[in-house]
């Protein structure tokens, strides 16, 4: 078995904005199913993990697109680990057309965790460190890494919502995916007529669940480029976003 993996998708048009183009999240949901496709055929994906009190985590994920697919076209998300340290892994993604264009990348970060303590745990200790079979050191991903966040205190609280059953995932928390598209819809419909996301980065920090308020700070912190913190009802900051607008 190859150690990248490929699956295709199509830009449907109910997964698509006003222009006619993939939203964000739809993307970033694409790529994580790509990674449990990836995970679950070479023996380390959800539906086994779940078997032995274990899940995977999304710690970090960044999105960085040079285009995102019109309604109707057909794509394929590329994934492979780039490397596995005892409680992280860190996975890659190239979104590429049926004739080969990259319409962009993806790096992220995942925690295993144990589903009834909530701790990482090592992720070696699962069927002896398999999971080195499949590191891939070799393949191109040319977008930055990222890093932390930084936000100054004086950002702005520019809205709070509620959370509700359509949020949750098969963890119990608030999906990640549902932390892009809050984060996305800061901005009206008047904002993305004229810009689009060329870069879009997320650090997940604690868990937030159905009913708890989540409180939005935004601060602009380079020209096109703003940084959101995340604030659940008890205070606690559940995570930090970066978006670059082109």
């Amino acid at each position: 078995m190859n150690k990248v993996g490929s699956y295709e998708f199509m830009a449907e048009p109910f997964h698509c904005d006003f222009s006619g183009r993939l939203f964000m999240g739809h993307l970033g949901n694409h790529m994580l199913n790509a990674a449990d496709f990836h995970s679950s055929a070479r023996g380390f994906g959800m539906k086994y993990l779940m078997t032995i009190q274990r899940s995977w985590v999304l710690s970090r994920l960044a999105i960085e697109m040079d285009e995102m697919p019109q309604q109707y076209t057909k794509f394929n998300v590329e994934t492979w680990v780039e490397s596995a340290m005892r409680f992280f892994t860190s996975r890659n993604f190239a979104v590429v057309g049926e004739d080969g264009k990259a319409y962009g990348y993806g790096r992220s970060i995942w925690a295993m965790i144990d589903t009834e303590t909530r701790q990482p745990t090592d992720l070696f200790a699962i069927d002896n460190g398999a999971i080195n079979n499949w590191i891939v050191k070799d393949k191109e991903c040319p977008i930055d890494k990222g890093g932390r966040v930084k936000m100054s205190d004086d950002a702005a609280l520019v809205r709070t919502i509620d959370t509700y059953y359509n949020d949750v995932d098969i963890n119990g928390h608030i999906n990640s995916v549902k932390y892009i598209e809050h984060v996305l819809d800061l901005w009206p419909m008047e904002w993305y007529k004229e810009h689009c996301i060329k870069r879009f980065e997320i650090a997940y920090v604690a868990e937030a669940h159905a009913g708890d308020q989540l409180s939005f700070y935004r601060e602009q912190t380079a020209a096109d480029e703003y940084c959101i913190r995340i604030v659940r009802t008890d205070g606690t900051e559940c995570c930090r976003s970066k978006v670059v607008f082109k």
